[in-house]
């Protein structure tokens, strides 16, 4: 068995979300309950068949999110898994559930817009994903300045109230 680690490749501030399911369904499940969740959501999707024909199935609403979803998805290679583009003003907090209640999606590994490499490892009878590396490590505890700059964050973008 080999391990490598498959860096995902997308403009700075582009969020994704990378997970895994059990059928081909996937894709027009998630395409679905996306569209119906958030109207005008711009999004690329693909799926890494796992048998018969093998193919990185696909779907979206954005060419450029489409392209990077299809890349991706082939470098990591991995069966079963999808990953997820969303376009600029849409963010995984808006659809992450959505996601996840989708009868195929059987877990999350990341919904990020932070550097991400995809441990992946391969054997005789293919790839799978082991977890993944999602942003910087930790460079100490959070004092309380930072606690209130957090705090004022979130109620600025209106998350928090």
């Amino acid at each position: 068995m080999e391990l490598s680690a498959v860096r995902i490749e997308k403009p700075e501030n582009t969020n994704f979300i990378l997970g895994q399911s059990h059928f081909i369904k996937t894709v027009e499940d998630i395409h679905e309950a996306l569209v119906s969740t958030v109207p005008g959501i711009k999004f690329g999707l693909a799926f890494c068949e796992a048998s018969g024909k093998c193919l990185v199935r696909w779907t979206g609403t954005d060419a450029d999110m489409i392209e990077l979803a299809q890349k991706n998805a082939l470098a990591i290679g991995a069966g079963h898994s999808f990953i997820l583009f969303l376009g600029d003003g849409f963010f995984p907090i808006n659809v992450l559930n959505t996601v996840k209640m989708a009868p195929e999606v059987c877990r999350i590994f990341c919904a990020t817009a932070n550097p991400t490499s995809v441990l992946v490892a391969e054997s005789e009878d293919g790839r799978g994903i082991v977890g993944v590396i999602d942003g910087a490590s930790p460079k100490g505890i959070e004092e309380e300045d930072d606690i209130q700059w957090r705090k004022g964050f979130l109620r600025t973008i209106g998350y928090k109230f």
